[in-house]
């Protein structure tokens, strides 16, 4: 897979090297001379041009990419990338990172935006889902298919306690991905148990979240 990633501080560096250890090509780009030297991340070629000009994109080749990752520090540039991408070169999927909470409601398809990752929100929930138990955190938001990945984890009351993942009927849009138990990662299956301390990942639609906190939260 070819991915060009927009910014090569050290966001974008870290996403390249993660790329180039999984076998993806990856171009960096970057407009400051001193990040887009060769060599700044082994494996990845680098182009020193600014991500925000038709020229620098066309130079990059942007329409064999199959990913875009806007990965700057300035949301402006950010989204105007992510316009480019998929408007002017039908990029199939465009990552954007968000450096400001407040800005996060422009980063949708509008802006040809995929998915956002908002550096912020992402680890307010990580603190969330460190100290919650019996309430429901949102973890991540998918924006093609309006949805969230959220965690709960199951306190000692809750009504499932003990019984199996099969005796369940979880709301409407809502699916049960994963049961996290000490060291232990569940696909879950119909007849796994529910126990206290259990971390329950799920794909919900956020209008079924209130639900899914009621079947599963305190008694």
């Amino acid at each position: 897979m070819r991915v060009a990633i927009a910014g090569a501080g050290k966001v974008g560096r870290a996403i390249a090297r993660e790329l180039v250890a999984n076998g993806h090509q990856v171009l960096l780009i970057d407009r400051d001379v001193q990040l887009a030297r060769p060599g700044s991340v082994e494996g990845a070629e680098v182009l020193h041009a600014d991500a925000c000009e038709i020229s620098a994109l066309d130079e990059a080749m942007l329409s064999q990419c199959q990913v875009v990752v806007a990965a700057t520090g300035d949301d402006k540039v950010n989204l105007v990338v992510s316009l480019l991408a998929k408007t002017e070169y039908g990029v199939p999927r465009v990552v954007a990172r968000v450096n400001h909470p407040k800005n996060e409601w422009m980063f949708d398809e509008s802006w040809g935006v995929d998915v956002a990752v908002s550096t912020p929100r992402m680890l307010s929930a990580l603190v969330e889902e460190a100290v919650s138990v019996g309430d429901l955190v949102r973890l991540f938001t998918f924006r093609q298919g309006d949805a969230n990945l959220v965690e709960i984890t199951l306190s000692s009351d809750s009504p499932v306690v003990g019984q199996r993942v099969g005796d369940q009927i979880w709301p409407t849009d809502t699916a049960l991905v994963a049961i996290v138990r000490g060291p232990r990662v569940i696909a879950p299956s119909a007849d796994d148990p529910l126990d206290a301390g259990d971390e329950l990942l799920f794909v919900a639609a956020p209008d079924q979240e209130p639900e899914l906190q009621r079947l599963l939260g305190h008694l």
